[in-house]
């Protein structure tokens, strides 16, 4: 058993700087360390899949990161570990509890999950060692974590067994209450725009100097055939998962960051919202291109259609949200939304479909992030 303490002195020494995640019991001596020490930052996040798309955006913008997790919730980060992590070779220091142990008594929904931890993360490609429960094993084992990371730009594991940390107290700042945002509605309830022509008017507003990270689907695919800037991210897999990287990103960086989201993938991970008007970064502004279907499977419909984004954003805790449905209304929104700071949501509902000839990213997501990530630190 190690405090929470000897293992943070070794992981900040290491670099390690920002941490996320969803608690388990097991982890709470360690998440409590965390808050409880003013010279990290810690990041709670409503779904463990949100925390690693956060501690991906951090990557992105400079942080060493490290996402903490029970093993029942692993299941839930298993798509961005893989489709996220692993194409863009975003490294993070994974850190999963072991419930449900073979010969521990847990309770019963903790079972399977508990006989395959080790062999998921081995499935994944994740390697993987049990969590340093000693003082003379937490350098070393933070270093091979270090070293193996390095080398893949890809994640490392620690499996935490029960009572590997003493307990702690926690010392954690009350949240901010802050006062209710204000709303703009831009309705004119007329043709509503294509997502390439609100792309082409959201590429004539913004400048140089914004990071976008648009969503997986077509919204990244019309973003890239329209116009291949360093500043652009095209999300690939882990739909659902811009705005939690948008918002990593923009915890870390002093510039404007847009995320370009979709009704399908925002509803995927709504609780990324709360995470947001929590966090309340003023240099965010949350883009929701609403054409009601899914279109990149065909067009089936999403449950968009009942659904305020604006006032939902709002109710989460963002400063400013609109709603519009044609082009000069989302013109209005912009530069609203950019007056009074963020978070902001900007919801537009646009037809769906997309560009008849339209291409996909010919730049590997691997040199996508390489790029991106430069232009934050430039």
């Amino acid at each position: 058993m190690i405090t929470a303490q000897a293992f943070l002195d070794v992981a900040s020494r290491a670099g390690f700087d920002f941490y996320t995640g969803v608690p388990c019991s097991y982890l709470t001596p360690l998440i409590n360390g965390v808050l409880s020490n003013r010279d990290v930052t810690y990041v709670g996040a409503t779904s463990e899949g949100e925390a690693v798309a956060l501690a991906a955006g951090a990557w992105l913008a400079g942080r060493q990161t490290v996402v903490m997790c029970q093993n029942s919730g692993l299941g839930n980060a298993v798509n961005p570990l893989t489709s996220l992590n692993a194409p863009f070779r975003i490294p993070t220091l994974l850190i999963t509890t072991w419930r449900g142990r073979p010969g521990e008594t847990d309770e019963p929904q903790h079972e399977v999950m508990g006989q395959i931890t080790p062999d998921l993360l081995t499935l994944m490609g994740l390697p993987h060692t049990r969590f340093p429960s000693e003082i003379s094993l937490v350098s070393a084992h933070v270093q091979g974590a270090v070293a193996a990371m390095e080398a893949s730009s890809t994640p490392y594991a620690f499996v935490m067994a029960k009572g590997d940390v003493a307990d702690s107290d926690l010392d954690q700042p009350e949240p901010r209450r802050r006062p209710p945002g204000r709303r703009g509605d831009f309705v004119a309830g007329g043709a509503r725009p294509t997502r390439a022509a609100a792309l082409e008017r959201f590429l004539a507003l913004t400048d140089d100097q914004t990071a976008v990270i648009a969503t997986t689907g077509k919204c990244g695919r019309e973003l890239f055939t329209l116009s291949d800037r360093d500043q652009h991210l095209y999300q690939v897999g882990s739909m659902g998962g811009a705005s939690g990287m948008a918002l990593g990103v923009a915890l870390n960086c002093s510039r404007r960051v847009v995320v370009l989201d979709g009704d399908g993938a925002a509803l995927m991970k709504l609780g990324a919202l709360a995470t947001i008007g929590a966090q309340a970064p003023d240099n965010l502004v949350h883009v929701v291109l609403d054409n009601g279907v899914h279109d990149s499977t065909g067009g089936q419909a999403t449950v968009s259609s009942s659904v305020d984004f604006a006032g939902v954003a709002l109710a989460c805790g963002y400063r400013y949200a609109a709603a519009c449905d044609h082009l000069a209304g989302f013109e209005q929104a912009w530069i609203a939304a950019n007056s009074e700071g963020g978070p902001a949501m900007i919801h537009l509902r646009i037809e769906a479909g997309s560009l008849e000839k339209l291409g996909r990213p010919t730049i590997r997501p691997e040199a996508v992030a390489r790029r991106f990530k430069a232009f934050l630190a430039s």
